[in-house]
This record gives structure tokens, C-alpha cells and sequence, in this order.
């Protein structure tokens, strides 16, 4: 009976200490980012990809740009809500410098990037060349020059780059991991978190102290996933459809991510480092998605896929004998998955209020005020 009681009153504290806690972090004063620096894979990557090989095609970005504009959704992704809410213009890939203004900002995520170098030829299996290695070799150069160009440069050049100052100003976002899980190739987590810490920390030296890190969603919940894992074994997917061994390995990662960041929080004295639950607003929006206004969480808008034939949104190919083009579903809106990898619009914009106020968030500080070291 004693111990009973000792167990409710250790939940009741914890939840109060929860409670000051988040309390405590509103008080905190907002941040005044001079920029927002990304890394990550397909989820963030607003054109890196598509200016460096091949451009992007209808009907990509139809619901809000109107037009292809180098994202796999139909409109925008988590970090241009991120960017929204923190009153900081759409980022610019680093890759495309055409028409691209850095001033506030630049995204260095390609999508298909890993945290591990790719093997073999580019694009095996759908990797890109720019692993988050290079992604962060890209910042240095950027900064590097940035640093030159304002020094040397003319005046329209220095006009769309950023204050050689303000990088430490700046809020550093990554969302990268997924694909490393998704085309594993036995290596084993600890393996790839070193170098995922290898390279945050590289950043700090570089000057980054407000860091804003995502988890990795529930890959086994993708509907990619769930048609192309078939198992006859009962009980391979979980309560919601979701492949369990797929989602296992997500959250193996996730935890010793969180474990390492931690460890990372007290040997960068000066760095504020927020670790994202992406994987459980993700999960919550395919557990509850029709009570959420969208239809069946494992649809998909734009593409067909199943067993021994894959047609890309955008593309045109053969399903069992019949050709086909894949085009965008009558209402994406409803739908969560766009092209059975990446999810539509209306889920990023849905994923993105559930993180930004930092109740997913460990500390639970919201973005806007996640510069403040805890």
C-alpha cells in the first residue's frame, strides 16, 4: 500500500515539475534569429536536389505555389511553416543560385541524403550525393565566402548575403536520419549517431548555437513502406496499420539520438540544443487521421505503387499491363501521404503546429525561443 502511495505522489510531482518547467520556458525571452540554416533529407529540402540534376515536374506544388518549386509535397514543407512562424522568407537552396537571396537564411538538405556516405554510384538506392558531411562542408564554404564577398564584393552581392556576425544568431534545423533507416545496410546505429554528433559539433565550432533537431518519423507507418513490406507472419503491423519492424528501428535510433544529444548538450557550454519528437506528432496524426479531417492515413494523392512496380508522381509507367500517368488525387488537402514517402501540405502544416510549440520538444521550449540554452 506504502509503496502505491509513493508511486502516485512521484507521478504528481513529475507532472508538476512538468508543468513549472513549461511555465518556466514561456517566460524565457523570444529569440531574434537573423537566419535560419537547414540540413536534412527530402522532408526539408526546398529545391537542393532538383537545381543540381534535374528539374522538378508537375503537379509538385500545385496547392500553394502553383507551379513545381523544388519540394516533394504539394506545397510547403515542415521548415517553410517553421520559417513562417519565425517571420523568415521561404529558404533558398544552397545549391540553386539563381534568383536565390541567403540574406536570411539557406537550406543545404538534398533529398535522398544520409547521415552515412552514400556507396557505390550516386543515387543508388536513391541516395544523394550530399550527405550531411558535405552539407555541413557547404556552410563552411558559404560562410567562408560570405565573410569575403562582404568585404570585397559589390553592393547587390552583399545585399543577399547574411552579416558575417549573425551566423551565431541563427537558428541551425536538422531533419535528416530517415533514409539512413530506410536503406540500412547493417551498420549499426551507434555507428551513424557518431556521425550525426560529428557534424553537429562541427557546426557549433563553426559558430552555431541555437540548434533545433527533429527525431525521425514513423517510416513504418509510410505507405511505400506498407505495401512493399509484405510478411505472412500475424502481427508484423501494429494497432494502426503500421510495419512494427520498421517503426522498431525508428525508435531505437531516436531514443539513443535523444541519449547523445543530451551527452551534447554539456560539452557545448555555449549551445542551446532542442531535441524535436517528430516521430510522435507523426504518429499521433496517423493514429487519429480521420478524426482529423483526413481520410485514410495510408493513401496516397500522387503515384502508384505495390509489388514489382513503382510510378513516380509526375511520371508515366506501367501498373499490371495498364499504362498510366500519375497525377495528384481530386483533394490533397484530405490526404496525408503525398507520393507515398512524403506527406502532403496539409499533414506538414498540421505536423508543424504540433512541434512548434515545444511540447514535443525536450527541454519544452518553443521555437521561438529555443536560442536560450537550458
Amino acid at each position: 500500500m506504502m509503496l502505491m502511495i509513493n508511486l502516485v505522489l512521484w507521478i504528481l510531482s513529475s507532472s508538476a515539475l512538468r508543468t513549472t518547467n513549461a511555465d518556466e520556458m514561456i517566460k524565457l525571452p523570444p529569440c531574434n534569429y537573423s537566419a535560419i540554416y537547414n540540413f536534412g533529407d527530402s522532408n526539408s529540402d526546398t529545391g537542393g536536389i532538383f537545381a543540381a540534376f534535374y528539374p522538378p515536374a508537375p503537379p509538385s506544388g500545385e496547392t500553394y505555389f502553383g507551379r513545381p518549386a523544388g519540394r516533394a509535397s504539394d506545397g510547403r514543407l515542415i521548415i517553410d511553416f517553421i520559417a513562417d512562424h519565425l517571420g523568415i522568407a521561404y529558404l533558398s537552396p544552397y545549391l540553386d543560385s539563381i534568383g536565390s537571396n541567403f540574406q536570411r537564411g539557406a537550406n543545404f538538405a538534398t533529398g535522398g541524403a544520409t547521415i552515412q556516405r552514400p556507396n557505390g554510384s550516386w543515387f543508388e538506392n536513391g541516395r544523394s550525393p550530399f550527405p550531411l558531411e558535405i552539407q555541413v562542408e557547404h556552410f563552411t564554404q558559404f560562410k567562408d565566402r560570405t565573410s569575403y564577398f562582404q568585404n570585397q564584393g559589390d553592393e547587390c552581392s552583399r545585399k543577399r548575403l547574411p552579416q558575417p556576425g549573425n551566423f551565431s544568431k541563427a537558428l541551425f534545423t536538422i531533419d535528416i536520419g530517415q533514409n539512413d533507416i530506410a536503406l540500412g545496410q547493417n551498420i549499426p546505429i551507434a555507428n551513424i549517431l557518431n556521425l550525426f554528433i560529428l557534424q553537429v559539433r562541427g557546426l557549433y565550432y563553426r559558430g552555431a548555437r541555437a540548434f533545433w533537431i527533429h527525431n525521425t518519423g514513423p517510416i513504418g507507418c509510410l505507405p511505400l513502406t506498407v505495401v512493399k513490406v509484405q510478411n505472412p507472419a500475424p502481427g508484423y503491423l501494429d494497432e494502426n496499420g503500421c510495419v512494427k519492424s520498421q517503426n522498431d528501428m525508428a525508435l531505437e535510433f531516436n531514443k539513443k539520438l535523444k541519449d547523445e544529444i543530451a551527452k551534447l548538450r554539456k560539452e557545448l557550454s555555449d549551445a542551446a540544443v532542442v531535441y524535436v519528437d517528430m516521430y510522435s506528432a507523426k504518429y499521433e496524426l496517423i493514429s487519429h487521421a480521420k478524426n482529423l479531417g483526413f481520410e485514410d492515413p495510408f493513401e496516397i494523392c500522387c503515384g502508384y505503387h505495390g509489388i514489382g512496380y513503382d510510378v513516380w508522381c509526375g511520371n508515366k509507367g506501367n501498373v499490371n499491363g495498364t499504362e498510366v500517368f500519375a497525377g495528384s488525387c481530386a483533394n490533397p488537402s484530405k490526404v496525408i501521404s503525398w507520393d507515398s514517402v512524403h506527406y502532403s501540405e496539409a499533414a506538414n502544416h498540421w505536423v508543424a503546429n504540433r512541434i512548434l510549440n515545444g511540447s514535443l520538444s525536450d527541454p519544452p521550449i518553443d521555437v521561438k525561443r529555443a536560442c536560450n540554452k537550458q
